[in-house]
């Protein structure tokens, strides 16, 4: 027979779906879930699941499909790592849970903006026009 504590332990378990031990990532999975309850922009909700996947499942996007999915002022938003590999002619808007650094240089260098995740929501409450990629 299971003591309480086993069976709150349980639930809190199976209610949480995140793998990971990053505090940052557990935070931020988090926010987006309140931010997409708060906000009803089931934008937030979608990467706060796409982020809560194990590492190696976790998107891992080049420069060179940030290139060729955006045009001159768009928003986009990468639920993983951005990759220095390719190039990028226009600016953008990009916020990632993390860039390489040559990724970073890159885009600052295209007169774009690289932010992260919760400056996204700040900027974008509803997720409006944002293109997801990866």
């Amino acid at each position: 027979m299971q003591t309480y504590s086993n069976h709150s332990r349980w639930r809190q378990m199976s209610r949480n779906r995140i793998k990971t031990t990053n505090p940052y990532l557990i935070e931020l999975i988090n926010l987006l879930e309140k931010k997409a309850r708060e906000n009803e922009a089931p934008i937030w909700g979608d990467i706060a699941q796409r982020l809560s996947k194990s590492r190696r499942r976790r998107n891992q996007t080049n420069l060179s499909r940030l290139n060729r999915y955006t045009q001159e002022s768009d928003e986009a938003i990468i639920p993983g790592k951005i990759l220095g590999a390719g190039s990028i002619d226009h600016p953008v808007i990009v916020a990632a849970f993390d860039f390489s650094d040559q990724a970073r240089k890159k885009i600052l260098k295209a007169k774009g903006k690289c932010l992260t995740i919760p400056d996204m929501i700040k900027m974008n409450p509803k997720g409006t026009n944002v293109k997801i990629i990866g």
